[in-house]
């Protein structure tokens, strides 16, 4: 019997890994919920707001993606709007708005961030000093893309990365892909998974 009780009773060895398992698990648990969790969604005006400093296309839709350079998930949403501008060749206007600090001069900010969205194809990048053109738009969330027509209508608002962080294929950058080619998407809106625009932003340069 006493024999049988031992083999019954788990070694401390056994006991001290499935404790190292079972911490790794929530550990991976908690990252997954981070990941996996949306920023704040973006309240965009209904029409293009004409008394700001950002100019839209007349003759194709103009899409506006806004980032924090210190967002680490800020390059997969610009690698991600790489590849779908890429998709739809001529059909889209991209302006890359970011994020700068109130007192920031003209060209401070991430360099290694600018330097990338400048090798988006006919990209437009904006500082956005202050963060006056995000509150126009109602963007929140690094990552916030919004599309408008040649009109100036909304035609989607949303995010293009599938979690925080992370490239690949999302319904976001599927549904406006539709809409560039002139089909109807299943919604006009989809989560942005990013850091806040208002967050921590390092101080300018004197």
């Amino acid at each position: 019997m006493a024999t049988m009780m031992r083999k019954l009773i788990p070694s401390p060895w056994f006991a001290a890994v499935l404790a190292w398992a079972l911490v790794v698990a929530f550990g991976f648990g908690v990252l997954w919920r981070y990941a996996a969790a949306p920023g704040a969604a973006a309240h965009a005006p209904s029409h293009w707001p004409e008394a700001m400093s950002l100019a839209r296309a007349r003759d194709r839709a103009t899409l506006v993606m806004f980032v924090h350079p210190e967002c680490p998930c800020s390059r997969a949403s610009l690698a991600d709007l790489d590849n779908m501008v890429r998709r739809v060749p001529g059909r889209v206007s991209p302006l890359v708005v970011v994020a700068a600090p109130a007192g920031a001069k003209p060209g401070d900010g991430d360099d290694a961030l600018s330097g990338l969205a400048a090798r988006l194809p006919g990209v437009t990048i904006f500082q956005d000093i202050g963060g006056v053109e995000a509150r126009r738009f109602g963007a929140a969330t690094s990552g916030a893309t919004l599309v408008y027509d040649a009109a100036g209508g909304l035609a989607f608002e949303g995010g293009i990365t599938q979690s925080r962080g992370h490239e690949g294929d999302s319904f976001g950058e599927e549904r406006i892909v539709a809409l560039l080619e002139g089909r109807t998407p299943d919604r006009r809106d989809s989560p942005v998974f990013g850091c806040p625009l208002a967050g921590p932003m390092k101080e300018s340069t004197p």
